[in-house]
């Protein structure tokens, strides 16, 4: 009871404090701390200090999820402590499963990684082997046309042969009798020029698309589809199937944990000692060095480390109002405290910054889109998901990626062409659908479209209702891109949403943009707040989430993830990362936080 009492002071101890870092030292003990922000929990591991243990976070979070799991009803009705829990057995279990995990793969031999199991290296044997087959052909048509042209060469006739000398005095010596006997033998005409014919320039070959040709066929939507689908020749794309099931890869799985490490800083020396920092031989850095191990940090120490800082957020594409606040909360937290001159105060700055960036991207309440389709399954009624954003984000192309991972799972969806106003959009969504039927079946997934010209918020009303009598499981809405400048739109989709109230409102947005992402969301999500409490009298609704596309284009620039999560406070929950069906993504925050930071 004394060794219990013992540890929970000094785990609380450590919350009083609050130190960013989840992993503390007390003695010869060693701390591992996990909070949940959405149930106010705090899990704790206490181990022997000597004791390396390298599994202790993959021990917390499996503790964590499997508490959450088993007690999650009695948490939200705050019954749980009033009835008590039994978690021995289960702590047991999963104790002994990671240990016995741990205990193969320590034992199984660790082999390097090859550059051949990357995927990075699939990408490259991809593209090498689609460049190689169109050398191949252009080869063989090159091959082809020599063949043609050696066969028509070799078809003339051949050329005179030329005549060796005794034949030609054979000749003259008969010319000579002839001529004797009065008789002139006439000329042979001469063997007309034989003229090889030349080839002709060619000429540009019309393209042969796939769905194309000289029919119209697959490109005519002029007829009214059955069932909501229209019959075109399609590719197999079988190969897709089962790509996606389960939840989804986290975004820079695949990304190198490897950083390099930033030279020691000068910067707090020079300020101290006012030198430049300049070295002029080998051992001169030695007269600036302050031995001392504690220093206290203060704001003009702290001021050159925080404008780099500050410039490198900004050249990650992070807005430069959140970078500001971002260092200034930085500034408010760290002056005053003390930290080592070993470590250094560029380091202690950058591990507080990114404990800050984690904080901001880990969201306060999960969204599980697996779970919460099967929760409104069970109450027999269709998950609605409603996608808005500016114009030209990708928001129809990664509706029709997250259709596809739902198709993966097993569950039927009913796709909502709400986009009455662009042009095309109805047929790109039918065109999405078409391929997704193709891969599925026609019952699996259905496009349900009024045409343009109609109001959106009632059409996604009809839709709601056409997918609860047919069973449908999950309605995605479209809807057109606006500005967040123009108030007539802004409405209608506040109305579409205060009216048909969807279990989740996604905001589809670019990872390219910088300042611009602040001014989009502060302004839709205030929209909807503004505008849907006057549609429906006591109905407010904001944005639940987001999705991010196009984050294959930005290489280690993520700073608009950050700086959309900071001004909503809520979850990026996709990520889009390519043109296929496949390139959709969860976020991974710890490798976005590693990519902000390099």
């Amino acid at each position: 009871k004394q060794w219990y009492q013992r540890r929970v002071a000094i785990t609380a101890g450590i919350l009083i404090q609050g130190s960013p870092s989840n992993q503390h030292n007390h003695k010869n003990l060693t701390i591992q701390l996990k909070l949940d922000n959405e149930f106010e929990l705090v899990f704790a591991v206490v181990v022997q200090k000597m004791l390396q243990l390298s599994y202790l976070d993959k021990l917390i979070d499996s503790i964590h999820l499997e508490f959450r799991d088993k007690y999650k009803n009695e948490l939200r009705d705050g019954t749980l402590w009033l009835n008590g829990c039994n978690f021995d057995s289960d702590f047991s279990g999963i104790l002994s499963k990671i240990e016995g995990e741990h205990r193969v793969e320590k034992s199984a031999p660790r082999a390097m990684k090859q550059f051949t199991q990357s995927k990075k290296f699939e990408k490259t044997a991809t593209a090498n082997k689609a460049m190689f087959e169109q050398d191949k052909s252009v080869a063989s048509t090159a091959a082809r046309l020599a063949t043609a042209v050696m066969g028509t060469a070799s078809s003339d006739p051949p050329a005179e042969k030329q005549k060796t000398d005794v034949e030609i005095a054979r000749e003259n010596m008969k010319k000579k009798k002839a001529a004797k006997k009065g008789k002139k033998k006439p000329e042979e005409p001469a063997a007309p020029p034989v003229k090889v014919p030349k080839k002709g320039k060619k000429g540009k070959e019309a393209r042969s698309w796939d769905m194309g040709g000289k029919s119209t066929e697959g490109i005519d939507f002029s007829s009214e589809p059955q069932n909501g689908i229209q019959s075109a020749n399609l590719k197999d794309e079988s190969h897709l199937k089962g790509t996606m099931s389960g939840d989804l890869n986290g975004v820079g799985d695949d990304w190198s944990e490897s950083e390099d490490e930033e030279d020691e800083e000068v910067v707090d020396n020079s300020v101290s000692n006012g030198t430049s920092g300049k070295s002029s031989g080998m051992f001169s850095f030695l007269k600036n060095i302050n031995f001392s191990t504690q220093q206290t940090v203060t704001s003009e120490s702290l001021e050159p480390v925080l404008e780099k800082l500050k410039e490198h957020l900004t050249s990650k594409n992070v807005a430069a109002e959140i970078s500001i606040q971002l260092c200034d909360t930085l500034e408010s937290s760290l002056v005053g405290k003390s930290y080592s001159t070993f470590t250094g105060l560029t380091s202690t700055a950058k591990q507080a910054l990114s404990d800050a960036l984690t904080k901001i991207l880990s969201p306060k309440h999960r969204v599980n889109v697996l779970r919460d389709v099967m929760e409104a399954k069970s109450k027999g009624r269709p998950y609605v998901i409603t996608f808005c954003g500016v114009n030209g984000v990708g928001k129809s192309t990664n509706l029709a990626k997250v259709c596809f991972w739902l198709l993966d799972n097993g569950y039927r969806v009913l796709v909502v062409g709400g986009d009455t106003f662009r042009a095309g959009a109805v047929e790109q969504l039918r065109t999405h659908v078409v391929r997704l039927a193709n891969l599925y079946s026609e019952d699996q997934v259905q496009l349900y479209e009024r045409g343009y010209g109609k109001d959106p918020a009632g059409l996604a009303f009809e839709a709601i209702k056409y997918a609860n009598e047919r069973r449908y499981d999950v309605v995605l809405v479209d809807t057109a891109g606006r500005m967040q400048d123009n108030e007539p739109l802004m409405r209608a989709l506040s109305k579409l949403v205060a009216l048909n109230t969807p279990d989740l409102t996604l905001f589809v947005g670019e990872a390219l943009v910088g300042n611009e992402a602040v001014d989009q969301l502060v302004k839709f999500n205030q929209s909807l707040i503004d505008h849907s409490s006057t549609a429906l009298a006591g109905t407010k609704s904001v944005i639940d989430g987001i999705l991010l596309t196009k984050f294959d284009c930005i290489d280690d620039k993520v700073g608009a993830a950050i700086s959309m999560t900071y001004i909503t406070g809520q979850p990026i929950i996709f990520v889009g990362t390519g043109q296929q069906y496949p390139d959709l993504k969860s976020l991974n925050v710890k490798s976005v936080v590693s990519a902000l930071l390099r």
